[in-house]
């Protein structure tokens, strides 16, 4: 197999080109055809390409591409561009890949409406396939039996966090959002008790904040579930579950997407645990709503 140069900083690139050597032998002639594109093509276009594209590009198909890119020990094409934008983002200026996105998608409406469903279907199709089972159990069970749910996200990963506690009090559960860092977040987690539950929304960045959380956390009998792409690994022994959210490796998709269906399953699944609850409080939510629309209570 011929495979070009790659500078030994690409560790995504490197990684690739490894698993590539490794697996050769075992890949079906359409599944070579993937790698051997794979490796000759620039990362950027590798960040912005469809499994679709792919397929067409090295004249498989897309199932082709997933099939090749699991047998190279990848996920999927969205763990595959995490990787290859880990080392794309650290060295490539925001501008910049701005203006390569701009420049993927060009002024075709048509192609910009595909390309941003396709990485949001990428994304989801990512999260079901890599959140376990047991781990949403777990996740619903220590939020059912909370006293109070705290959901923290900050910058990107705000709009989860923000949703999933308006919503719990929406069904008649308690739930505060928590988006401080520094010394402010003291304030918040002096709140923190025992019988209540953490809900953390953070994708990729080890955050101080979050050891203390977690710390705070088992020290006062809180239980905590982190909803992350990259972190569940070093902290799974510190929460209770690790639901994935990937995030989009291209900034074509909202930061936040995936994230927001994960508190949606959840929520749906806490309103089917107690639904004489959940229909109280939405009868309340719009008795009260009605009454704030009644214009003889105005002045």
């Amino acid at each position: 197999m011929v495979v070009m140069e790659i500078p030994e900083n690409e560790t995504g690139v490197t990684r690739l080109r490894a698993a590539i050597r490794d697996q050769w032998d075992d890949l079906s002639t359409s599944e070579r055809a993937v790698a051997q594109y794979l490796v000759t093509a620039p990362v950027e276009q590798l960040l912005f390409a469809s499994a679709q594209e792919l397929g067409a590009a090295s004249s498989t198909s897309n199932a082709t591409v997933v099939r090749a890119l699991q047998r190279l020990g990848y996920a999927g094409l969205p763990a595959l561009k995490r990787e290859l934008a880990n080392d794309f983002t650290s060295t490539v200026a925001p501008e910049v890949r701005l203006k390569q996105r701009i420049a993927h998608v060009g002024r075709d409406l048509d192609s910009i409406w595909s390309d941003v469903f396709a990485e949001a279907q990428d994304r989801i199709d990512h999260a079901r396939r890599l959140t376990e089972p047991e781990a949403v159990r777990r996740s619903v069970a220590a939020l059912a039996e909370a006293h109070e749910v705290f959901c923290y996200g900050i910058a990107a990963s705000e709009p989860g966090a923000r949703h999933l506690a308006l919503a719990l009090g929406r069904i008649g559960r308690r739930a505060r959002f928590v988006s401080e860092t520094g010394f402010a977040l003291a304030d918040q987690l002096l709140a923190l008790g025992q019988g209540d539950a953490v809900v953390i929304f953070q994708p990729g960045r080890r955050l101080v904040e979050l050891t203390v959380m977690m710390e705070r956390a088992r020290a006062v009998g809180a239980k905590v579930v982190l909803v992350t792409d990259e972190l569940g690994e070093a902290y799974a022994d510190r929460v209770e579950a690790v639901l994935t959210a990937p995030h989009t490796p291209t900034g074509i998709t909202a930061e936040s997407l995936t994230g927001l269906l994960v508190a949606d399953a959840l929520l749906l699944a806490l309103a089917t645990l107690d639904e004489t609850r959940a229909v109280e409080s939405s009868h309340q939510l719009t008795a009260l709503r009605e009454q704030l629309l009644d214009p003889k209570r105005r002045g």
